[in-house]
């Protein structure tokens, strides 16, 4: 009975470590994962900033900065000003009906995993595997950033948030980022 006591507790020493490491792993790869997620959020934010600039430019005119900096706000981006949206890949850069941008709530901000490696939403009419993690965007002002005059500045903070739950706990990653109209 003793020696099956010992040898109990010397197997389960080792099972129980391997276990703990098992989840820290697990941890760790969704952690890097949702960063990774949270990054392409700030990125693609940046795209459509950049390509309401270079269609500003194309139209050409007086102040291209200006135009192109309003456009993205109040057409590119506007409804992520207001609420939360979220992104997929998948679809064409843009804001709105078929574009990759768009309002969303609750569990609609839900990502996939398809079969080619992408985490995108299911409004592309692609089939996934659903995953924990849930992805929001959203544009907001810089609170208490104004110039000399008073004036506030036109700057603006894209925050990419990517959410899960592992094991019962809630994790998340947000990125900010610091966007300013092109000169």
């Amino acid at each position: 009975m003793v020696a099956v006591t010992i040898l109990t507790l010397a197997v389960a020493g080792p099972l129980m470590t391997a276990n703990r490491a098992i989840v820290a792993a697990q941890s760790a790869r969704d952690q890097l994962t949702a960063s990774y997620l949270a990054q392409e959020g700030i990125e693609h934010v940046r795209a459509i900033r950049d390509n309401a600039y270079l269609a500003a430019y194309y139209a050409g005119g007086a102040g291209i900065s200006t135009t192109a900096w309003n456009n993205f706000l109040t057409a590119s981006v506007a409804q992520c000003r207001s609420a939360e949206c979220s992104l997929d890949p998948t679809l064409p850069i843009g804001y709105g009906s078929g574009s990759s941008l768009y309002q969303c709530a609750g569990n609609n901000c839900k990502l996939y995993l398809l079969s080619n490696g992408v985490y995108a939403t299911n409004r592309s009419g692609q089939t996934g595997t659903e995953t924990r993690f849930k992805r929001t965007v959203q544009i907001v002002d810089i609170a208490g950033t104004s110039d000399v005059s008073g004036s506030p500045y036109p700057d603006k903070r894209a925050v990419s948030k990517v959410s899960w739950d592992f094991h019962g706990t809630a994790y998340s990653v947000t990125i900010y980022d610091h966007l300013t109209p092109w000169q």
